[in-house]
């Protein structure tokens, strides 16, 4: 049978494991945002046209549904048409595809698809934030494949990088 010195004993050792554990935890913020809700209510959220000399229809709706959608699904932020605490606009301003490595046969053997996206944002609460930046995302695939057969997998994996990008420097404060 145990004494009961030694249950105070293990008593107090559970308890400074429990602090200690408690005190050592680190917390990450990804894609949640640190927005004061008392100052800061609404976005809005400008349709980003495509400015790039090449050009693949569905991408401009991909990327204005998915900005919009990040920022419906992770803040508390109310999308307005005009006037909005927030202000996020820009352009698509490049999509483009490049060859990424060559075979031993001195064939393409990866292609690599980039979009890069200008983003102009203004914060009406605290214009000190105000910037543009460009994104840039990029993907690959197997030269021996069309862009036809994987460009819609490969633009929305770029779009949600991006967006992801846009998120962080607008209020996610990283």
């Amino acid at each position: 049978m145990e004494s009961p010195k030694n249950k105070v004993a293990a008593a107090v050792a559970m308890l400074a494991i429990a602090l200690v554990s408690m005190a050592c935890s680190v917390q990450y913020k990804f894609n949640s945002s640190s927005i004061d809700y008392t100052k800061t209510k609404t976005i809005t959220i400008a349709d980003f046209p495509i400015r790039s000399s090449y050009v693949w229809g569905p991408m401009q709706t991909i990327f204005n549904n998915q900005l919009k959608d990040i920022f419906a699904n992770h803040t508390r932020l109310v999308q307005v048409k005009r006037n909005g605490d927030l202000k996020i606009e820009g352009e698509i301003t490049q999509y483009n595809q490049r060859n990424k490595s060559v075979s031993s046969e001195g064939y393409s053997s990866l292609t690599e698809l980039s979009m890069t996206v200008v983003v102009r944002f203004t914060n009406n609460v605290n214009h000190d934030e105000d910037f543009e930046e460009s994104f840039t995302a990029t993907a690959s695939y197997d030269s021996r494949q069309s862009l036809n057969s994987v460009q819609e997998t490969l633009v929305t994996e770029m779009v949600e990088d991006i967006t992801e990008q846009i998120f962080n420097a607008t209020v996610a404060n990283w």
